[in-house]
């Protein structure tokens, strides 16, 4: 079994930040043709990620929370998102086999097929769903889900995950992403990009992904497209999560070099994200039909599409020159 990278470069995290394999490294790398943009276009392709029925950028944080729930002697999960969250599918699917119950809270968000083909799939799960449609009745419910799912067995008390697993410990999924991105960069299999472009929606894959680049010593920068309106994702709050995920990497030991993150290195575009949070925009339906068309590329509304959308225009606009750009696909189906 392979080391994670975190663990190859600094030894000393593999007993204070344990980690737990749930896919096959690394995921794959290729030139993304058919689209007809003027930068070189290439493709990191997060979507056969994982072992488990689903895949996807979700999985890469399970595998260093889900040990942490152990560490803390926790027995459920318990975690919030939209009616069709890809993050929460993947909790209630991984969690289990670690013998963790999970609780979800969900918020109301536009209802089209894949949200609808996504809450059979949480129904079946076996997690527990708690329907609490506003995100103010989900702050006001806090106190009684903690109650509700805390254990008989003693006074344990669930672990409770962010939105999309975009806390400091989940934020690593992405840093260990981006030294595998820079392995495959030193091995030949793409140039080094100028732009890294994915969805933003909770912050911790663009946090991760610029923390790993600067401490592979990549100049490659992070380009987030906003797709998210019900969270605070800005640069700031992006760059504060990355920094807390660098200070938790040296609390548990990694001497790292000085790294000094700054807000450019992650920029972040909002003007794809349409009436809001899984609303359908005409631009993102386009690039969904032309990813799968001229790409052979499965994309979603919600996260994907809006970003590829984005990438599209600002490449036809010359917003990228002559740099090499690479996309990062999260979608995970089964």
């Amino acid at each position: 079994m392979t080391r994670p990278l975190l663990h190859q470069r600094w030894p000393e995290l593999a007993e204070s930040l344990p980690h737990l394999p749930l896919g096959d490294v690394p995921t794959p790398v290729r030139p993304l043709a058919g689209l007809g943009c003027q930068s070189p276009l290439w493709l990191k392709d997060e979507s056969g990620y994982g072992h488990g029925g689903w895949g996807g950028n979700k999985v890469r944080k399970l595998e260093w929370l889900l040990p942490e729930a152990h560490r803390r002697g926790a027995r459920t999960l318990l975690t919030v998102g939209g009616l069709g969250t890809n993050w929460g599918l993947a909790a209630a699917l991984y969690a289990p086999e670690q013998g963790l119950t999970v609780a979800l809270a969900l918020i109301d968000h536009p209802v089209d097929g894949h949200t609808r083909a996504q809450l059979r799939r949480l129904r079946a799960s076996g997690a527990t769903l708690h329907f609490l449609h506003t995100k103010t009745r989900l702050i006001l419910a806090a106190p009684w889900l903690f109650a509700r799912h805390s254990s008989m067995r003693g006074p344990t008390l669930p672990y409770f995950l962010p939105a999309g697993g975009s806390s400091p410990l989940g934020t690593l999924g992405y840093v260990e992403t981006a030294l595998e991105l820079a392995a495959q960069v030193s091995n030949g299999l793409l140039p080094e990009p100028g732009w890294v472009v994915t969805a933003v929606g909770s912050g911790g894959t663009a946090a991760g992904l610029a923390l790993g680049l600067r401490l592979a010593g990549l100049r490659t920068r992070v380009l987030g497209i906003v797709v998210n309106d019900t969270l605070r994702l800005d640069s700031t709050a992006l760059n504060a999560l990355a920094r807390k995920s660098e200070a938790l990497l040296r609390n548990r030991g990694a001497a790292l070099p000085p790294l000094g993150l700054s807000s450019d290195d992650i920029r972040l575009d909002r003007g794809w994200l349409g009436p809001g949070y899984a609303h359908p925009t005409a631009e993102a339906t386009a690039a969904l039909n032309r990813a799968a068309s001229d790409a052979g590329l499965a994309l979603e509304h919600t996260y994907t599409a809006k970003a590829l959308a984005a990438l599209l225009d600002l490449d036809a606009s010359g917003r990228f020159g002559d740099e090499p750009v690479l996309f990062l696909n999260t979608f995970g189906p089964r």
